[in-house]
C-alpha cells in the first residue's frame, strides 16, 4: 500500500536554515538546476495544483519552504542552483543558503536531485553531486519530464546518464523516473519516503 498523503499544509519560506521549524520532524528536500520541474512534482506528489508555486519564469523560488505532510514529515522545497540569469552576488547568497542547509540541517533526511530527462549530464548537476557525495549527504536522482520522451527512449537514456556517474562513483544512488503530468514515479517516490519514516 502506498503512502497516502492526506494534508499538506504550507509553514514558511525562510532565507536561512537556523530559522526554519525546531520540531525535528523528518524532511525531505528537492532541488535541481531552475525550470526542472520541482513545483510541478511537489504538487503531484501532494496532489495539490497549488501548494508549491510554478512558474515559466525560472528560478522563482529563493527562500528555503516547507510543507508539512500528513503532520509527520516535511516537504522542502529549496531554491534552483545554476540559474544564469541571476548577478553574480545574488548567485552566491543562494549557493551559501543552499550549501548550509545541505550540510548543516540536521532534519535532513533525504535529498532528491531533480534532473531533466532529456538532457545530457551537465556539468552543473555533476559538480553538485559530486559535492553531496564527497560531504556524505543523503540523496536520490530524481529524472523530470518522462513524459517528454518516448518510452522507448527512456531507460537507454537514463543508462547514459548513469554511466557517466559509474566514471566516478563505485556506488550509485537510488534514482526515481518520474513526471509530474501522468504521475509516473509517484508511487516508487512515496513508498521510498515511506520506508524510511518506518526506520527512523
Amino acid at each position: 500500500m502506498t503512502m497516502k498523503i492526506t494534508s499538506a499544509t504550507y509553514i514558511g519560506s525562510k532565507p536561512h536554515h537556523t530559522q526554519c521549524p525546531t520540531d525535528h520532524r523528518p524532511e525531505y528536500a528537492f532541488i535541481g538546476r531552475s525550470n526542472v520541474g520541482k513545483s510541478s512534482l511537489i504538487n503531484a506528489l501532494t496532489d495539490r495544483k497549488k501548494l508549491a508555486l510554478t512558474s515559466s519564469t525560472p528560478g522563482k523560488t529563493m527562500c528555503i519552504n516547507h510543507f508539512l505532510i500528513n503532520e509527520q514529515w516535511y516537504i522542502v522545497d529549496l531554491p534552483g542552483y545554476g540559474y544564469a540569469q541571476r548577478g553574480k552576488k545574488e548567485m552566491e547568497k543562494l549557493k551559501t543558503m543552499i550549501n548550509s542547509y545541505v550540510l548543516e540541517r540536521e532534519q535532513l533526511t533525504c535529498l532528491f536531485v531533480l534532473i531533466d530527462i532529456r538532457h545530457d549530464p551537465q556539468k552543473v548537476d555533476l559538480a553538485f553531486l559530486h559535492f553531496l557525495g564527497s560531504n556524505g549527504v543523503p540523496f536520490a536522482i530524481v529524472f523530470t519530464k518522462a513524459d517528454k520522451l518516448t518510452p522507448s527512449k527512456i531507460k537507454p537514456t537514463v543508462e547514459k546518464y548513469l554511466d557517466t556517474l559509474r566514471e566516478e562513483w563505485e556506488e550509485l544512488p537510488p534514482y526515481f523516473i518520474t513526471s509530474a503530468t501522468n504521475k509516473t514515479g509517484k508511487d516508487e517516490l512515496l513508498d521510498y519516503i515511506d520506508n524510511i519514516n518506518k526506520n527512523l
